[in-house]
């Protein structure tokens, strides 16, 4: 495509498959690896300058019949690149996960919707992008990263919706001072071991529901 850089992922041995992402020539970006455990067969990933600061954006493609291996890795990447300022989009094929009410069925849904959260990441796409399910989703370590989610007929032969957002990044010009909470750091198990040691049933003894959340 004239006027825009391409960064793909071919499927190897197979014919068909892969992703591919265009962005912008006037947007300074380039491809990034990332570790061995997180190297996805259908997934690219690149960063985007921002001023003095990098936005990650991945574009992956979940199949239907994907291995365990490629789903651990799939799952690894989340993790890794959740920790930086990322957007992530694609095809998940998670269409039994209510994203409005973080609720699903199914034990590969609900692990998906426990890596998202997890992760801390906002999901964006709340309308169905192919029948009734939300299959094609978009990801971001911060929610005002998306803004203005709209989703469109399909292109081509495809069978999916379009998804068209706006990604809301500041350049070096406009750049404000953003504090960011490292939840990934948390000493989670530690929490849990304190807090298993407190007498709730004495603790909370003759308080008010209002009051039991203060001692």
């Amino acid at each position: 495509m004239t006027g825009y850089v391409m960064f793909r992922k071919d499927r190897l041995g197979r014919r068909g498959g892969g992703v591919i992402l265009y962005i912008k020539e006037s947007i300074q970006a380039y491809e990034i690896k990332l570790v061995k455990e997180a190297e996805c067969e259908d997934a690219v990933w690149c960063n985007i300058v921002t001023g003095k600061s990098t936005l990650t954006v991945g574009l992956v493609y979940w199949s239907p019949n994907i291995s365990m291996e490629e789903n651990e890795k799939i799952h690894n990447a989340i993790k890794e690149v959740s920790k930086r300022d990322c957007i992530i989009m694609g095809d998940f094929n998670h269409g039994h996960i209510q994203w409005t009410s973080l609720q699903s069925t199914g034990r590969e849904d609900q692990e998906f919707l426990n890596l998202v959260q997890d992760s801390f990441l906002s999901q964006h796409v709340l309308e169905a992008t192919r029948g009734e399910n939300v299959l094609d989703i978009v990801l971001s370590s911060q929610k005002e990263f998306v803004d203005n989610v709209k989703i469109c007929e399909p292109l081509g032969c495809s069978d999916h919706n379009q998804i068209h957002f706006i990604i809301k990044v500041k350049g070096e010009r406009n750049r404000k001072i953003r504090y960011r909470k490292h939840f990934h750091k948390g000493r989670y198990k530690d929490m849990r071991e304190y807090l298993a040691k407190i007498d709730w049933n004495n603790t909370l003894k003759n308080k008010t529901a209002k009051n039991a959340g203060i001692f």
